[in-house]
């Protein structure tokens, strides 16, 4: 596993949001977690990179995480991909794509794999010399994935990818995701509201209810429950 979590608590000032959680994830896994607004989900993936206070056990790659700060994370080769996708909107793509890059040394690498990422996103590469904040919402998504790639991850965490998108771009964008996680071997931790879209991509769920794990299991498996389909995809 690259990926194990055991206890994990995490706090808001004196507020607790998360309640014992414990989950795993395989190296070149992909793991959702689902559940409703308020659930937990991103606090989790903050937890995750040592952005709010916790307590419990996070091993990744067989180090511990607990009392890393964030850069240290970041190194150990975990990219966060926050909601809102969170690019820098008056640098250009490519500047957006160095950025990502900036805990690394050795250029030829660095523009080795922006072309790389540029391979992955055609798109991208016709806009390289534009400002982030010109592109289209489907594109700025495209282009926070990509700057993440650029740290050379084991770990990516998605948070609400899909958000705001049409669903056309949506499912270009899930596509790519697969194809990352296939050619590259990235490991995915995404937290999702189109439960659909999700369990089809993950190969394991987690379903959260008020900080704690209420149901874990396959992602086909967890696709079938009557609660999960009637909650969570519409049917």
């Amino acid at each position: 596993m690259i990926l194990e979590v055991r206890g994990l608590r995490a706090f808001y000032g004196e507020n607790q949001a998360l309640y014992g959680l414990d989950f795993e994830l395989a190296e070149r896994g992909i793991v959702t977690l689902l559940g409703a607004n308020g659930a937990g989900k991103t606090t989790t993936l903050r937890a995750l990179c040592g952005m709010v206070r916790f307590s419990g056990n996070i091993t990744f790659d067989g180090k511990p995480l607990a009392g890393r700060a964030t850069e240290e994370i970041v190194r150990y080769g975990i990219a966060h991909v926050p909601e809102g996708r969170g690019t820098f909107t008056r640098m250009t793509v490519e500047e957006n794509l160095q950025l990502g890059a900036m805990t690394r040394r050795g250029r030829a690498g660095i523009a080795r794999d922006v072309e790389q990422v540029y391979a992955h996103f055609p798109r991208l590469e016709e806009r390289r010399a534009q400002p982030a904040g010109t592109l289209s919402g489907g594109e700025q998504q495209m282009l926070a994935v990509g700057r993440a790639l650029m740290l050379q991850p084991k770990l990516m965490l998605l948070d609400e990818p899909s958000f705001g998108l049409a669903p056309l771009i949506v499912e270009e964008l899930f596509e790519i995701l697969r194809r990352l996680n296939r050619q590259l071997g990235v490991a995915m931790l995404i937290v999702e509201q189109n439960a659909a879209l999700a369990l089809d991509l993950a190969e394991y769920a987690y379903l959260l209810e008020t900080g704690r794990i209420v149901m874990a299991g396959p992602a086909q498996e967890v696709g079938k429950d009557e609660a999960v389909r009637r909650s969570y995809l519409g049917y």
